[in-house]
């Protein structure tokens, strides 16, 4: 956990360190004015483990995922510690941060960045401090940091929406790791643009038009892009009070793939609004992601050697930067075939193989699926049990490693798949959807997605 260590020099305990002295005079003191500072801490590692923070009554963070902020912690000036704890698959957990005497001043408030990748061990902090300053009337507030570590020095645009690029127009130019001090701007509209320096012409983000309403006090960071879309970074707004939300790249896309899992199924071509997007696709073969204009589609899957044969005729609404797997499941011959949307999340973490295991064989019934160190599982209990036909577990994070899977018929402990050995490496996913074998007939079979391939 050498990427997590390094946290240390950015992290606060918020247990004070120091209490106060007493003595015996009758007389009364007077009140002492507590000065205050406040912290926030942002999750910007994109292959990185979700954190749990323990700070005492201050401070419970249970999970604190990639692109997440936690709530502003107001603090009384002084000397702090704080202890972060990683969360390891198999329910694990490691202690990674044991901070201790950091001092906070009251005259910044603080958001501490987590920046890097954890693959290389580079993982570093990254202290933005801003001065404490009310938002003028009429006025918002606005910090820009480079905390993206898939991407180069940037030319940062933020000009009225539509505006012409230029030179002129930058508003600062920026390396991983870098920030500017707090612009103050006219509450309105405004659109944020990447560029590579000095080539306004060359854009890689554009935010589209945002409105900014007057009072907001904000951190803005480019993060490693964990969207659909070209765009190597979004933006993550993180407001004054830990309050964030994602801005994704105008140019954001929704990504599928179709998974033919229908065993008694001819070759398909698949329609989007009646225009042939997928051609000839046969069981057990899949696609690889295909990127389309978000919005609302007409999907038809029909036979390949005459289109007028639909077998699959669904509406979907596809959300800009989504991933989904459509699969077609059932059986031809017993007319059950229809469509399984699956939305996915393709961000890899280094520390663990994330794996998910689909129903889609019309034979199994519901299943009992294992997840053991070996081929026995006569003692075993199942990672999952009494699986329906067209369900899911789900991503499921476990510890590199070696694993068999094992799938029976709920309540018996006869293999209908498997069991199949895997070896299962860190900062991959991987995806098996459960079918029947050609023509609805035994054995079953996976169809194996992702990392597998």
């Amino acid at each position: 956990m050498q990427w997590m260590k390094k946290l240390v020099v950015a992290v606060f305990t918020l247990t004070t360190l120091s209490a106060c002295n007493s003595d015996n005079n009758d007389d009364v003191a007077p009140p002492i004015e507590v000065k205050q500072s406040s912290i926030k801490v942002v999750h910007a590692v994109s292959d990185a483990p979700a954190v749990s923070i323990d700070g005492g009554a201050l401070l419970q963070v249970a999970r604190l995922s990639y692109g997440q902020s936690t709530n502003q912690v107001m603090l009384p000036e002084g000397n702090y510690n704080l202890a972060v704890d990683a969360l390891l698959p198999q329910n694990g957990k490691a202690r990674v941060i044991n901070a201790q005497g950091v001092a906070l001043s009251s005259a910044n408030s603080y958001t501490v960045f987590a920046v890097g990748t954890a693959a290389t061990s580079s993982v570093e902090p990254l202290v933005v401090a801003s001065p404490v300053a009310a938002v003028a009337s009429g006025n918002i507030r606005v910090q820009v940091v480079h905390a993206a570590a898939a991407a180069p020095m940037v030319d940062i645009h933020v000009t009225a929406p539509g505006a012409a690029l230029s030179s002129g127009t930058v508003a600062a130019t920026l390396s991983f790791r870098q920030f500017t001090a707090p612009l103050t701007l006219t509450a309105g509209s405004y659109q944020v643009r990447v560029t590579q320096p000095g080539k306004p012409e060359t854009v890689v983000f554009d935010s589209g038009t945002l409105a900014l309403a007057a009072g907001s006090d904000l951190t803005v960071a480019a993060i490693n892009n964990r969207f659909a879309g070209p765009s190597p970074v979004s933006l993550l707004s993180v407001n004054a009070n830990g309050t964030f939300a994602d801005i994704k790249d105008a140019a954001s896309t929704a990504d599928v793939r179709v998974v033919h899992a229908v065993s008694d199924a001819p070759a398909v071509d698949v329609l989007l609004n009646n225009n042939k997007a997928i051609p000839d696709l046969s069981f057990p073969n899949f696609t690889g992601y295909a990127n389309l204009t978000p919005g609302a589609y007409n999907v038809k899957v029909a036979a390949a050697a005459d289109n007028s044969v639909v077998v699959i005729n669904a509406d979907l609404n596809l959300a800009a930067g989504s991933y989904a797997t459509v699969l077609a499941t059932g059986s031809l011959g017993q007319g059950t075939i229809t469509p399984l949307v699956l939305a996915d999340t393709p961000r890899r973490i280094a520390t663990e193989a994330q794996v998910r295991l689909v129903h889609a064989s019309t034979l199994a019934g519901n299943v009992d699926i294992y997840v053991t160190a070996t081929a026995d599982i006569s003692a075993a209990t199942p990672a999952f049990a009494n699986v329906p036909f067209k369900a899911e577990t789900g991503y499921v994070s476990l510890l590199p490693g070696s694993y068999v899977v094992t799938v029976t018929p709920a309540g018996s402990k006869t293999a209908a798949i498997g069991p199949v050995p895997l070896t299962l490496a860190g900062n991959k996913i991987y995806t098996a959807v459960a079918r029947d074998g050609t023509e609805r007939t035994a054995p079953l079979g996976l169809i194996l997605l992702d990392d597998f391939n």
